[in-house]
């Protein structure tokens, strides 16, 4: 059994934002002027990729999943019933 990952406190909060911002986008109406959200989306992105916690090599492989899972949230499920 592998030990848990630990995660610094900023790179789970900039995840929970990276979630909510993509889930905003993503019940936002066709054409209702999403550029804002587009643009914070990209900007957490590649915040998140550049964070000091990925500096080594094989970080972001083995660390990635586990990060969503650790900040998987209740936004990322919002609607799926309503499909």
């Amino acid at each position: 059994m592998r030990p848990p990952f630990r995660f610094p406190e900023d790179l789970i909060t900039l995840r929970r934002a990276w979630q909510q911002t993509y889930a905003e986008l993503a019940q936002a109406p066709t054409g209702a002027g999403t550029t804002a959200l587009r643009r914070r989306l990209i900007t957490l992105s590649g915040t998140l990729c550049t964070h000091p916690h990925w500096a080594t090599p094989t970080a972001w492989r083995t660390g990635g999943i586990e990060l969503r899972r650790a900040t998987h949230t209740s936004v990322s499920t919002e609607g799926e019933g309503a499909a």
